[in-house]
């Protein structure tokens, strides 16, 4: 199906008059300057309206910009990267070796910078459901908890949470400071994701605290650097990788927009981690404690071929950064660690991150200096179907190879580390695993909070979830808990919860 024609109809007309038989000349010879005329290969066979299109998509490209990224890009191709290390033993803070007075120092630090507005939420949610077999953007998706509740919502249920207990713990406990949540979205997801906060009255959150923004997309091109035609009046564009939050951030000023409100710290995250902790106060009370200017929470790689990045040092005494899985040959995925029988590159890379806001300010600037970006092989619409070709993208965590200093916050899989990202079905990373991480989690916070469950609970797919609204990471449970037996549903639809001693499980509310 054709285009909607943009601009009027009297414009589209004119435009017989304005460009004549051919292409507007000084935009044909600066295409040309960049190798790029062959954009305008069929413009003889193009109607009017059709041409209108196309100078109108020429023009929306920053073309200095994007011939600077084609060309590093493609010319960084085969160049040799510094060898890489183990992290070092120091840079990780290992689940093991915490004390409990370090989490809970680490705890009330954290909520103090929150009550006082130093932190901030920016979420990438770009992507869409398709492996999940939905077209919707992954953040609208249900992993079939007992509540219905998407990720969307029980991220923001968390947000409320921690806004509440950092008041509770402030000098002021009635005057909660919001948490800043940016929400950066795709041109395929962003009026979606806004028209869902809007109808669900953004998940009790005030609107004002949520701001969206659309990430960059560039042209996609042939292994030469040329651009693939989607249609003969249209630029074939893809979304520039999440890393590209860098780039939208700073264009759209919402640096600066953070700067004015008071922020310090930037907590960063990935939409399809149903376990995710967003605004964690431990994990942001150990940021400020190190005074680095970056921190990643990681797991311990589960097997050699998990298909997950990890933590490397590039070069001897260089920065921490990342290797994707697919860049890691068979030897150096199951190199062990003698002196402890581990993998030697074992922490990977999870996408919960926290910077400040003074090295996102820097990061931004040096990697739009750089222009590098990595090539992704893929199918690409083009007038003829599809053709391969490549797009250009930035990865989240290109940031660390730029950061002076960088901490590992290990964290435990099971209670912070459930993707969404295979339909049911599928071996791993399904909406039932994280459904199923989930209320296993939520079952041990009901037993430590002094309830008990029964044999039957364990063998269903359901059990007992915990609303976030009444606890972020377990705590204050004890009035709902103690002393109450929650059994298993006598059936898959029978999710309520009473007030009774006994109790099926459902969903558990202050």
């Amino acid at each position: 199906m054709k285009e909607i024609v943009v601009g009027s109809v009297a414009a589209a007309a004119a435009a017989v008059g304005r460009w004549g038989a051919a292409p507007p000349q000084a935009m044909l010879e600066r295409m040309k300057d960049y190798g790029q005329e062959g954009a305008f290969a069929l413009w003889d066979e193009l109607s009017p309206e059709d041409r209108e299109l196309l100078v109108r998509d020429i023009e929306s490209l920053d073309l200095s910009r994007i011939d600077r990224i084609i060309r590093r890009s493609l010319g960084s191709q085969g160049f040799t990267l510094p060898t890489v290390e183990p992290v070092p033993e120091s840079s990780v803070s290992k689940v093991e070796e915490r004390l409990p007075e370090d989490k809970e120092r680490w705890w009330k630090k954290g909520l103090k910078a929150i009550s006082e507005g130093k932190l901030a939420v920016v979420l990438l949610a770009g992507g869409q459901g398709t492996r999940l077999g939905s077209s919707d953007p992954k953040g609208c998706f249900s992993i079939g908890l007992p509540s219905g509740k998407s990720l969307f919502q029980l991220q923001a249920e968390r947000i409320l949470c921690v806004q509440k207990l950092a008041a509770q713990s402030s000098d002021s406990p009635n005057n909660t400071v919001p948490i800043h949540w940016y929400i950066m979205t795709s041109p395929f997801t962003d009026d979606i994701t806004r028209k869902f906060f809007e109808s669900r009255k953004y998940f009790g959150l005030e609107a004002d605290q949520v701001t969206f923004f659309q990430q960059g997309t560039l042209p996609c091109v042939s292994a030469d650097g040329r651009f693939i035609m989607e249609t003969p009046y249209k630029v074939a564009k893809a979304p520039d990788g999440n890393g590209g939050v860098y780039a939208a951030l700073k264009s759209r000023r919402l640096l600066e927009d953070m700067s004015s409100r008071g922020v310090k710290y930037v907590d960063c995250y990935g939409v399809d981690n149903a376990l995710v902790r967003v605004a964690d106060p431990t994990f942001l009370g150990y940021f400020i404690d190190k005074a680095v200017s970056s921190a990643a929470k990681v797991v311990r790689k589960a097997y050699p071929q998990e298909n997950v990045g990890v933590f490397v040092r590039r070069g001897r005494g260089g920065p921490l950064s990342v290797v994707e899985y697919s860049e890691m040959d068979a030897a150096m995925a199951t190199e062990i660690n003698q002196s402890t029988g581990r993998l030697r590159y074992c922490w990977s890379n999870i996408c919960l991150h926290m910077f400040t806001l003074d090295f996102l300010n820097q990061v931004a600037n040096s990697l739009e200096k750089d222009s590098t970006y990595h090539l992704a092989e893929k199918k690409i619409p083009s007038i003829h179907g599809y053709a391969m070709g490549l797009k250009l993208e930035q990865y989240i965590f290109d940031a660390f190879s730029y950061s002076p200093s960088t901490a590992l916050f290990e964290v435990l899989r099971e209670e912070e580390f459930a993707p969404v990202k295979n339909a049911n079905g599928a071996s791993y990373d399904t909406p039932d695993s994280a459904k199923l991480m989930l209320l296993r989690l939520h079952s041990r916070w009901v037993v430590a909070a002094g309830g008990f469950l029964t044999h039957s609970v364990p063998l269903y797919m359901t059990g007992v979830e915990v609303s976030p609204l009444s606890s972020y990471a377990g705590e204050n449970l004890e009035a709902i808990c103690r002393g109450r037996t929650f059994h298993a549903p006598k059936n898959q639809q029978d999710t309520g919860s009473s007030g009774r001693k006994e109790a099926q499980c459902g969903v558990l509310a202050a």
